[in-house]
Order: structure tokens, then sequence, then C-alpha cells
């Protein structure tokens, strides 16, 4: 009796692709609406939106809006938000006094969205940049950006924030030393349970032309350029020291900015240092997303939803985005 052939392959390795619930059984990662931070910009002109020319669906915020806007993000599942100020040009100075302002735009926010709603993670972002008439990160002096005199700015900045009710706070300026500065500052004033996130490998990246945009920055900051401070998008060795240097300093999570482009440098400090890392899907980033949708060229929300993927196969444990409340729908089916 003859003996069947053996069919060929034996393992097939569509077998497991070839229904959505089994592909959705084995799949090895899933974005949650409780992956995303959505940053948010606030304005203080009065009520309404202002819509970003180069962020398409992205808009300022008055502080009614914000709060009203934020319910509806915590509604979706979105448990953290990322405040940005666009500061009125009249307040910014070459010192950016109006960061240590108790009751600037961010610090007036951050205490309308403690209050209401409480069980929302409030991170504020602690740098100069929105508050310069320079657009830098830190103190300039003769065309350098002073290091150690800008720590001192950085630490009441910070306290200042985590005092009106910040939970998080984020340095995203690359100073060195300022992880440490921070934690001793806020220990200090007894803000002991405020989490550091750092901006620990911060790139000096072409990415970032919508979001200067966004809060006012680019013309103030005009031909110069923040390569003295942030790091040169050639290095990857060097990424892993500026995250050795955080986390010894006190840093609770850290940041890697951009994202898509660096995705390298996500799965390098995860695999190394095994702490909570955060990746930035940048305002340029999504804006090209949006931008090739807006004319038809992809499927935005597919193309978005993958890069979140992206992000969470190279080790990823959070994901700042300015889609994160599309996301959020798209997730639960509402979109």
């Amino acid at each position: 009796m003859g003996h069947a052939m053996p069919s060929f392959p034996r393992s097939r390795m569509r077998r497991t692709r070839q229904l959505p619930w089994l592909r959705s059984l084995v799949s090895e990662h899933k974005v949650t609406a409780d992956d995303l931070v959505w940053p948010i910009f606030v304005h203080g002109e009065g009520e309404g939106e202002h819509p970003i020319a180069s962020m398409p669906g992205v808009v300022r915020h008055s502080l009614g809006g914000a709060v009203e806007a934020v319910k509806a993000a915590q509604d979706l599942g979105i448990r953290a938000v990322a405040l940005f100020p666009v500061t009125d040009p009249a307040k910014k100075s070459p010192d950016g006094r109006e960061a240590l302002n108790e009751n600037n735009l961010v610090c007036r926010a951050l205490r309308e969205l403690s209050r209401a709603c409480p069980q929302v993670g409030l991170i504020a972002d602690v740098a100069l940049d929105p508050y310069t008439t320079h657009g830098h990160d830190g103190l300039v002096q003769d065309g350098r950006i002073l290091n150690d005199e800008t720590l001192v700015i950085l630490q009441k900045q910070a306290v200042i924030q985590a005092q009106a009710g910040a939970t998080m706070v984020a340095p995203s300026d690359m100073m060195d030393g300022r992880i440490g500065a921070v934690r001793d500052a806020l220990d200090e004033a007894k803000l002991t349970d405020v989490a550091i996130l750092s901006y620990a490998a911060k790139y000096a990246s072409a990415y970032y032309g919508p979001f200067r945009d966004a809060v006012g920055s680019k013309a103030n900051l005009g031909e110069g350029d923040k390569r003295t401070y942030q790091m040169d998008p050639a290095n990857t060795d060097e990424a892993l020291r500026e995250v050795a240097l955080d986390v010894d300093e006190g840093a609770d999570a850290v940041m890697v900015k951009p994202g898509l482009p660096y995705l390298d440098i996500v799965r390098r400090v995860k695999d190394t240092f095994h702490v909570p890392t955060f990746v930035y899907q940048v305002s340029g980033e999504y804006a090209m997303i949006e931008g090739a949708a807006q004319r038809g060229w992809i499927d935005g929300d597919a193309a978005l939803l993958e890069s979140m993927i992206s992000f969470k196969r190279a080790g990823a444990d959070a994901i700042f985005t300015y889609g994160a409340v599309r996301l959020a729908k798209l997730l639960r089916g509402k979109a």
C-alpha cells in the first residue's frame, strides 16, 4: 500500500494570519489608550481654539477648552497629558523670567486641570524656550548657552510647576546635570512624590518645526540651532551615556525624542537599562502622516496606528503623540 506524499510545506506561516481572531491571539504587541500621552497646547488669548496650520487637526486650547478636552480624553481612556504653553510675546525675555511666574499660563492650566481631572496625570515641560526672546532652552551669554546658570532657573521652574499641580515634571532642555538639580530642588521643597521624566536622548532634529510654530518659538530662534546641547543624530552610544547619567541622578522615566527615526535608540535604551522608556512622536512626524493623508496618499488612521505599533515593538512603554485622542477612538472602534 502506497504512502501519501507529505504536504509541502508542513509549516505554513499563513495559517495564523487567515482569521481576525487568530491574528489577534498571536499578536506580539498591542497598543492601548494606556500607552498614550496627549501633548496639548494652551493659549491665554480668551476663549476658543486656534488651529495650527503646520499640524493638521491640532489646536491651541484656551484654559476652559483645555479642561473640556482633557475630560473628553479621559473618557476615552487616556491617562496622562503633557502641557505646553503658548506664551504672549510681550512676556518673553532674554532670561525667560515668565517661567518663574507662579501665575503663568502653564501654572494656571495645571491648577485648573488638577481640580477638574484629578485622575489624569499632568506632565509639565521644564525648559525655557517657550519664555525666551532668543528661543533657546537655557540662558545665553555672548552666543553661548550657559549650563550651570540655567540649572538654577530650571530648579525653580520645576518646583513652581509641581506646586501648581504637575504630577510629573519633564526637563527637556538637555543641560548637563539638570535631573539631579531638579530632584534636589523637588526634595528640598518636600515634593518627593513628584516624578521626573527626563528627555534623556533628545536629538537636534529637523522634525521639530511644527512644534516651534505651535508654541511661537520658531521666530525667536530664527536661524539659530540647538546643536550645542541637543544630541547629534549620528550618535547612539552617546544616548546610552546620557540615559545612564540621568537615571543615576534620579530620573523615574526616560524619553527618546524624536520617535520613528530613532527606534534603534529606543530598543538600545530599553534593553540596556530596563527603566520606563517613553518615546515622542514629534510634530514633524505627525505632520507628515497627516499631510499625506489629507492628500489621499496614505490611509492616515492606519499609518498612525502602525507607527504606534512600531514604538511598542521597539520597546517603548509610553508614547507621546498628538494623535492620542483619535487613536483612542480608533482603538474603541468609534472613529
